[in-house]
């Protein structure tokens, strides 16, 4: 694959640090959440996979849409994401909520999403590896 574009970003101090990008528009603090036994005080890895997958997902159903000739301009999409022990690690799984414009049927509209879900980076990235489940609502 030959990349379009590539993202770079630094963690230091990991859950407890922080995270900046390379041209300085992303720079927060990190802290684990309390159910992991920090202070919550921060962002985590888990909300910031959440928000890019939510976001590229999106982008992936839009695509889509338009290729169907189908307007979901209107779609929100909301990304779950869990962590847990597996194994002698940790695991993640992925619950992605899709809700479509009320003049999508429901059948175009599972047909879209489980299309978007071919074709997002993120959907691709995971496959095999991470439980998701496409909810839409």
């Amino acid at each position: 694959m030959d990349a379009l574009y590539t993202a770079v970003a630094t963690a230091t101090h990991g859950r407890e640090g922080r995270a900046v990008s390379s041209d300085g528009t992303l720079d927060l603090a990190l802290a684990a959440p309390p159910e992991l036994g920090g202070n919550g005080q921060g962002t985590n890895p888990e909300q910031l996979f959440a928000a890019g997958y939510a976001a590229c997902f999106g982008s992936a159903l839009g695509l889509v849409g338009r290729r169907a000739k189908v307007d979901v301009t209107d779609a929100a999409v909301t990304a779950e994401v869990g962590i847990g022990k597996q194994g002698e690690g940790f695991g993640l799984k992925v619950t992605l909520r899709v809700e479509l414009p009320e003049t999508v049927d429901e059948a175009t509209g599972r047909k879209l999403v489980e299309q978007a879900h071919q074709v997002c980076p993120y959907s691709n990235a995971t496959r095999g590896n991470i439980e998701v489940d496409l909810v839409i609502e």
